[in-house]
């Protein structure tokens, strides 16, 4: 039933945006003294409604739920000879141009302010996440710009950083700037158990295919979170190869190959190498240690063949930071997430339009609705986070200047204000086909990004 615990996670984490969203608009247009006629969540046919207040706004839910609309008393849409004359001055377009970019731009704003509320609560209650600790593999560019395994990075170009997750964003930040970032380095000494040494070492991102800003970005560069030290087999399948080699759930894989295993990533990488290959394992049961011989299953995975032992391997969590802050601090750095976040979208997006970015990052309603119901499996912080993210993405996507959004609006009243007069009519009802159809290709290009990944 995941699928149902998406889709409902989904439809919370969208009842949830669209309604602080139009709320937004809601309150400022009753602010500036426009009457709104109705506040719908979802589109087209009203299913239930109610109506309260002086003017008697209908509060309606409709049938698609896939966003959301306050309806204002407007001539363009009423016709002005059915508007009373007492009623006329409450009608929209009889606003002022700044009070009209005010209503328009109130929407996204609620997004962002939602974020920066939400990011405020998560860091005054305080999260665990993994440390910045990396796994860094042979030969690649991590490696050869001198980082290695279980160098604990404590910033990048001056600014302090605690988890993985910051640390990937910040090298994202980077690689779209186009800069190589420095990276503050913390190491065990390995000539004093108790000591560490501090360095610098600055990582060339652009070596990195111009595309890699998503994804498996870190793997690109060579680095992974540093994983269990340990192997320990936790569980073997009916058809397990290992279970055939006379293996138990508990025994400590120390070797493959005669060759001492890093941690669980490398044994995972050296069976996936040799399929069909038998592969010597000094196994360790208790007080003892013996060798078996096992030969990895041959299964074919994004039609690559790769080598499976059909074994589970005990869970350990990796080395975790705290974060957390109060007060006013808690304020100012959910508001600057939400800064960084916002504007490292309107770059993704420019670097799209340019063709420097690949249009596979676009993401739909569906990988949405993955990522709610796997983040809601988690823990409610991963949950209010993932709405966070989504609410500052809706208002960046909402401030894109295109017709029928509300960026678009806000480009049609600030060329009124140059123009010191409204935009002709036709022009606007020009723009408004323009936008729709260039909304429409976005969501068909994010519907089959989203059936890719979803297949692949």
């Amino acid at each position: 039933m995941t699928w149902l615990q998406n889709a409902l996670a989904f439809l919370v984490t969208l009842g949830i945006l669209v309604t602080i969203h139009e709320l937004g608009h809601y309150l400022v247009a009753r602010w500036c003294g426009v009457k709104v006629l109705r506040f719908s969540l979802g589109m087209g046919k009203v299913i239930y409604s109610r109506r309260f207040g002086r003017d008697q706004t209908e509060w309606a839910i409709s049938i698609l739920p896939l966003g959301g609309y306050v309806k204002m008393l407007d001539a363009r849409e009423q016709g002005v000879e059915n508007i009373s004359p007492e009623e006329l001055p409450r009608e929209f377009c009889q606003q002022s141009v700044w009070k009209r970019i005010a209503i328009v731009a109130a929407g996204p704003i609620a997004n962002f302010l939602l974020a920066i509320a939400l990011y405020s609560v998560l860091f005054m209650h305080g999260f665990s996440e993994p440390a910045a600790k990396v796994r860094v593999a042979s030969a690649s560019i991590a490696y050869q710009a001198g980082l290695r395994y279980g160098d604990l990075v404590t910033g990048i170009d001056n600014e302090a950083i605690q988890t993985w997750s910051e640390l990937r964003w910040r090298l994202m930040q980077a690689r779209l700037a186009g800069t190589n970032p420095a990276l503050e380095i913390r190491r065990a000494n390995p000539d004093r158990a108790s000591a560490t040494v501090t360095m610098t070492i600055e990582l060339p991102l652009q070596s990195l295919n111009a595309n890699e800003v998503d994804g498996d970005f870190l793997g690109q560069l060579g680095l992974n979170l540093v994983s269990n030290k340990e192997v320990i087999l936790e569980e073997l399948l009916p058809a397990s190869p290992a279970l055939q080699a006379g293996l138990k759930a508990g025994d400590r894989i120390l070797e493959i190959d005669r060759k001492p295993l890093l941690d669980v990533i490398e044994f995972r990488q050296l069976v996936n190498a040799n399929p069909g290959k038998p592969l010597k394992l000094l196994v360790q049961r208790g007080q003892e240690q013996f060798e078996a011989d096992v030969t990895p299953t041959v299964q074919e995975v994004s039609k690559q063949k790769v080598g499976l032992l059909k074994v589970k391997l005990k869970g350990m969590p990796p080395e975790m930071a705290v974060v957390q802050a109060s007060g006013f601090a808690a304020l100012s750095r959910a508001a600057e997430k939400t800064w960084d976040t916002s504007l490292f979208s309107f770059k993704m997006l420019g670097k799209m339009l340019t063709g420097k970015v690949s249009l596979k990052h676009i993401t739909g309603p569906l990988t949405i609705a993955d990522y709610a119901g796997q983040t809601s499996r988690v823990s409610a912080i991963s949950y209010l986070a993932f709405i966070a993210l989504i609410s500052i993405s809706l208002g960046v996507m909402n401030l894109l200047p295109i017709p029928v959004l509300d960026g678009g609006y806000l480009l049609y009243y600030s060329l009124e204000v140059l123009r010191g007069k409204p935009l002709p009519d036709h022009y606007m009802e020009m723009g408004q086909r323009a936008g729709f159809f260039l909304l429409l290709t976005m969501m068909a290009i994010a519907f089959f990004n989203d059936i890719v990944r979803l297949v692949s």
